[in-house]
């Protein structure tokens, strides 16, 4: 399981041009789920990512995590995170959970998160979503949990 996070000042999803999910400052983060991959897997990266240590703190350095930053999670599922592209010129997608299975366990995610963090959006799971975002930073990072 894949989660790429961005600090953001703000950040929203549209889909049909309307906002399905919009925080002001906070994480922007990119889910990606794997054939093989679990809740419990999921429980362990949703968990890494709420502590991740990327805001500034009064010193200016990244000491605080979201929730002492008062920020917000936006949460959007993306299985091209997933994507094999080591060899040739297009993404393999093997790796990648099929959509049923990925979609139950995204959203099995969705609400342990809501469970654990106040303020949690969402993008809608397999949609064309345009995501709007202004980094902050750029600050940008790839976290991996594996079983």
């Amino acid at each position: 399981m894949r989660a790429l996070i961005q600090r953001v000042l703000e950040a929203k999803v549209v889909v049909d041009g309307e906002t399905t999910g919009e925080i002001q400052h906070g994480l922007l983060v990119f889910l990606g789920i794997g054939r093989d991959d679990t809740f419990a897997m999921g429980q362990k990266l949703i968990d890494k990512i709420l502590k991740y240590r990327i805001f500034d703190d009064e010193q200016g350095k990244m000491g605080w995590n979201v929730s002492q930053a008062n920020g917000g999670i936006l949460l959007v599922s993306q299985f091209t995170l997933m994507a094999q592209t080591q060899k040739g010129l297009r993404p393999d997608f093997g790796p990648a959970m099929p959509p049923s299975d990925a979609k139950a366990l995204y959203e099995q995610l969705v609400e342990y998160t809501r469970s654990q963090f106040q303020e949690v959006q969402t993008g809608i799971f397999a949609a064309d979503m345009k995501v709007h975002l202004i980094n902050d930073g750029p600050v940008t990072f790839n976290l991996e949990v594996e079983a």
